[in-house]
Parts: C-alpha cells; structure tokens; sequence
C-alpha cells in the first residue's frame, strides 16, 4: 500500500477508535452517531410527530435511544423512488444487570448479570469491568419528571476472577463456564463496604453529623453501586427510578500490531460496520452538490437487539424500516390513496453490514476451501443458500460492481456444509420489507470476545465501499432489468 494510501486507512481506523472508545454500550452508540449527524448538518426528526420534509436536506431519528435511523433526500427525489440503505446493529453480546443485582456470597458483594446474546463468556474472565447504560432518574420534588440519562463509570470497580488452578487441575483440559454460578462480578468484599456505610451513615469524627444523603431506600441493588451510579449523573441514590446496565471492560481499543496494522477492541461486531456506514453517509453528503442529482434516499439504520433476535420493538424484526420508507414516501406526496412506498421498496436496496468471520491461522480446517476472507481483504460478501445470507446475484452483482469501478478489493463466504451458519438483519429486513438485499461484513477475528481484532485495511475498504455505494447505486441500480 502507497504512503497515502496507508496515512488515509489509519485516518478512518483513528476516527473509528474514538467511536469505539465513546460507545461502551448501544445506547452510547447512538448519542455519540447523533452528535456526528447533528454537528454534519442532520436534522432531528420524532416519530411522535409530523415530519416536514424536503429535497435536499438530511434528517435522523432515534428510537429507544438504541436505534437511530439517518437518511439523506436527493434533490431531484419523487415520492416513489428508491431507498439506497446501509443496515447494521448497535448491540454486541454482553452482561447486563439483573433487575435485582444485589447478589451477597462468602463475604463479598457482587452483581449478578445476565448473559446477553452469544458471547465467548471465558474471555470476560479476569478482565477490569465497569458499568455503562441508561437510568431513568427522578427530578424535582413537588412537580415531578422523569429523566432519560447515559451513565458510564470509566474506572474499574468489578471483576470476575478465575478460580486457581490448584483448585480445578482440570481446567486446561476443558474450561466450562456455568454463566449462572461463575459468571458474577465481584464488587467488594462485604466488610469492606460495611466500614463505608458506617461512615456514610454516621459522617466524618470531626462533624458528628450523619450523612442522611447517602442512604437508601432501593434495597434491590448493593446501595455502594447506587451510590456510584449518583454520583455519576448527579443525583441522589434514591432518586434512581429505574437502569438498564451493563459490565464494560475498560481496556480502550487501540491500533495495535507490530505494524501497526490491526484494530484490538471489544464490539467491533457490529459498531464497526455502524461506524464505516455512517461516516460514509455524511461524507456522501458533506457538500452543496453532494445530492444535486440523487433521486433516491440515501439512509443508514442502525438497530438494537440483532444479537438476540432482533425481535423487539426497536430491533430489525420491528416496523421501524417500513415505518421509516412509508413516511418519508408518504411525505412528497399529497394523495394518500397512491401507495407509493409500495412501489419505493422495490426500487430500494440493502446493504445488510455485519462482521465476517477472517480465516483463523490456528483453525484453517474451519473454513471451505475457495472462501477464505483474509484481513487487508476487503469486505466480504456473504451467501448462503439456505437464506440464513440474503444475497442473491444481482444484489451480489450490484455491490461488486462498485467496487470494481474504484478498485477496492471484495471477497466471498460461505459456510462449510457440515457447519451451522450463523444469520444477520439481511433476511429480516428482506422477508419483513421486501427489499432486495446483500449481505457484507468486514472480516475480523474473536467474534463474540470481549476483545476482538480487525484490520486496519479493511475499516478504509469499507468506508470507501459504502461511501461509492451511496454515491452511485442509484445510477447502476437503473441499468439492471430482471423482471421484464
């Protein structure tokens, strides 16, 4: 790779870092693409109200905080035409807090979790845990309301230890973790926390004062949490109404490698691909000629819950794509009999942007043999014929051929038959709206780990990728005929 080349790859891998770095959880994905849009010139629209569109202008919205949907209208756009989207997920496996957390054993304090999605549960072993998420905090006394708050405590206060090996001689032969007995953090150990109750309750010698502040009433968490959680965002212990939490490790993702070379981080799937996708998109738009001839829409969704499903009322499984095309179709046109996002979807097209799985040195076996992504590869189209990929050859077709024209590498992938293949938004999206549909992802290694690896390379791929997607889809999209 030329020099300029390599300093534009670690300038996209650079600013990726500071997104990975800003998002430990999916609702810190969302607020940190948010500030992106809105310092970009995106507007805030609200599913709760009238949208009043127009050609030419850019506009986002959020839903549940863990979904954020952001879509560009070309100037010379009709009610009718086509949507040229980039789909991905905000979510990764992860170990949430139970609603009751408070877990008390062998004199230490801990915090019971529930596994989230299909995580690599052995690499969240002896790793420095924090805790990240949103509460939902009381403000006010006589005229209350309720506010929607992020929360991240950066320092390490949990940890979930191994248990020796003079204790478990067996444990190199097979490490087997029982997520509901092993897999607790370890918050403090109890007489620890009762000397600091003692002296929260009863103030500093000097004073003689009790600190009545610090108590609280929420006896369904460890009040040292609550109290941590307060401190954090301001508040009081008790006027914490209610959390959705999370364990964080608090290693920050790096560039790393003798050369410099690869990404090391947690939640590279998916934010890795949520990055590259909407950085694409608001380079796509960044200029006052930059949707002088687009027709279409060009759009980034960004869903929660893939890892699990995606069945929720905010995941891919949801109305949140076909709610997004219809009011924006239904906004350009006055006549509310012409269904016309009907005919919109199946002008649109999807790109389905998921994490590939980059051949394992140690592991070659676990690959077919003619579909073996490597890093600096590009990214990788996914088939399956078996529908768990959407791609079929003109949605194939389609996204290689833009990448042919500027030269960016493109790689395939299938599962070996006598393996199980995992799935994506791709055939949701595509069963659920109707649009055709490819489904990518950029190849990286430790899929599901708490600290995962990608290349640097490829970050620069696929913003490049997705970037000459939202640019020139629509123009190739209207050379291709199939159904005649």
């Amino acid at each position: 790779m030329a020099k300029q080349e390599q300093m534009d790859a670690n300038s996209v891998a650079a600013d990726l870092i500071g997104f990975l770095n800003a998002s430990p959880t999916a609702f810190h994905a969302v607020d940190e693409a948010k500030r992106m849009l809105k310092i970009s010139g995106y507007e805030q629209v609200f599913e709760r109200e009238e949208w009043s569109l127009q050609p030419g202008k850019k506009y986002f919205f959020t839903r549940n905080y863990s979904t954020i949907v952001a879509f560009a209208v070309g100037k010379k756009y009709v009610a009718g035409n086509g949507f040229f989207i980039i789909g991905a997920h905000t979510d990764s496996p992860c170990l949430k807090l139970k609603p009751a957390s408070k877990v008390s054993k062998g004199g230490y304090l801990e915090v019971g979790v529930q596994t989230y999605g299909g995580g690599l549960w052995h690499t969240w072993f002896d790793r420095d845990l924090a805790v990240a998420g949103r509460m939902i905090i009381k403000d006010g006394k006589d005229d209350l309301t309720y506010l929607h708050r992020l929360v991240r405590i950066e320092e390490p206060i949990m940890r979930i230890p191994t248990l020796a090996i003079h204790l478990d001689r067996g444990v190199n032969d097979g490490f087997k973790v029982n997520s509901q007995s092993h897999l607790v953090p370890v918050l403090a150990t109890a007489i620890k926390a009762e000397i600091n109750k003692m002296v929260d309750e009863n103030g500093p010698v000097e004073s003689g004062l009790p600190n009545e502040s610090k108590k609280s009433t929420n006896h369904k968490h460890h009040p040292l949490l609550l109290q941590l959680l307060a401190t954090e965002v301001g508040c009081e212990p008790d006027n914490i109404c209610d959390f959705e939490l999370q364990a964080c490790d608090t290693q920050p993702s790096v560039i790393a490698g003798a050369m410099k070379e690869f990404v090391f981080s947690g939640r590279l799937d998916n934010l890795c691909m949520s990055f590259c996708s909407l950085k694409a998109l608001i380079d796509a738009t960044s200029s006052e000629s930059s949707l002088e001839d687009e027709t279409g829409v060009r759009m980034v969704a960004l869903f929660d819950h893939e890892e699990v499903g995606s069945n929720s009322a905010q995941g891919a499984g949801s109305p949140v794509m076909l709610d997004a095309l219809s009011r924006i179709t239904d906004s350009f046109t006055s006549d509310a009999k012409i269904q016309l996002a009907k005919k919109a979807i199946q002008n649109s097209f999807l790109v389905s942007a998921d994490m590939a799985h980059a051949l394992h040195p140690n592991y070659t076996d676990k690959h077919e043999e003619n579909h073996q992504p490597k890093l600096h590869g590009g990214l990788v189209i996914k088939h399956n014929a078996n529908q768990r990929y959407a791609t079929n050859a003109v949605t194939s077709f389609i996204f290689r051929e833009i990448a042919a024209k500027h030269n960016i590498p493109v790689q395939d992938f299938v599962v070996r038959n006598d393996m199980a293949c995992g799935s994506t938004i791709g055939p949701i999206l595509a069963s659920g709206v109707g649009i055709r549909t490819v489904d990518i992802g950029a190849p990286q290694l430790s899929m599901h780990s708490i600290r995962e690896m990608c290349a640097v390379d490829d970050v620069k791929h696929a913003y490049e990728h997705f970037k000459a997607y939202f640019e020139e889809c629509s123009q190739l999209d209207a050379k291709i005929t199939v159904d005649v």
